[in-house]
């Protein structure tokens, strides 16, 4: 069966909407919260690609992300092992900063629905072309500059970049495809999260958009599948059972 490492930064925050996606195409998935203490795998071995998903607090901020290098490590393992690696918001940054982009406190937020431009990086990529001109939920805290060179592949109204392809494997996105109404209220009523200011405007207009967002999910994850061979099992390593022998 298919396995995939996902790395979440709060308790409101999963593979929501992403997640009967996954199952439907028997494809499994196991969580590891670094922000509860628990430690990261240390191989790529065990699994067929690694998700990213959103925080509360900018990737530059160690006080409140201590474990941001060991993601990008992470990062560095499975791109290296030649799994699929998708960032979701702050997971979206620490794609961007392991290839080199530099972390900013600010903004402190960016938060709302944002209609997704195809740059002419994004010609030919599934994912770009199947979200060109569509409204997505951006959620995202501080931002990471682009290193010299690199394209986005989608971008906002203003030009500020929501998607990169860092290689034929590896995407980091600022909009958040598996958000959920009911993840919104979560954040909201999350004792160690940050909000925006206006997640409860955000809210509101998640719930007249759901249908659009579950529409948009949908082509997300199409997109993927296609461009990462998210159904295709990469070869693991075997698992051993020993046998003690009196």
């Amino acid at each position: 069966m298919k396995s995939y490492c996902v790395v979440q930064h709060t308790y409101s925050e999963f593979l929501g909407l992403i997640e009967s996606q996954l199952e439907k195409r028997d494809i499994g998935f196991s969580y590891y919260r670094p922000f509860v203490g628990q430690d990261l795998p240390g191989s790529a071995a065990q699994f067929d690609g690694l998700w990213l998903l959103g925080g509360a607090w900018p990737t530059s901020d160690v006080e409140h992300n201590p474990q941001v290098d060991d993601e990008l490590s992470l990062i560095d393992i499975f791109r290296r092992s030649r799994r699929p690696v998708i960032g979701l918001g702050m997971g979206g940054l620490l794609v961007a900063q392991q290839a080199g982009g530099t972390p900013q406190d600010q903004p402190a937020y960016r938060a709302g629905f944002v209609t997704a431009h195809k740059t002419r990086a994004g010609e030919g990529d599934a994912l770009a072309e199947t979200l060109d001109g569509r409204r997505v939920l951006v959620l995202v805290h501080g931002r990471v500059d682009l290193p010299e060179g690199m394209e986005p592949i989608l971008v906002d109204d203003n030009g500020d970049w929501l998607a990169v392809r860092i290689d034929d494997l590896t995407y980091g996105m600022l909009f958040r495809p598996e958000m959920k109404p009911g993840m919104l209220e979560d954040i909201i009523m999350e004792a160690r999260h940050n909000p925006p200011p206006n997640m409860g405007e955000l809210l509101g207009q998640a719930r007249m958009e759901w249908t659009q967002m579950q529409e948009t999910t949908g082509r997300v994850v199409v997109a993927l599948v296609s461009e990462l061979g998210l159904m295709q099992e990469r070869r693991k390593m075997p698992v051993f059972s020993l046998n003690v022998v009196s």
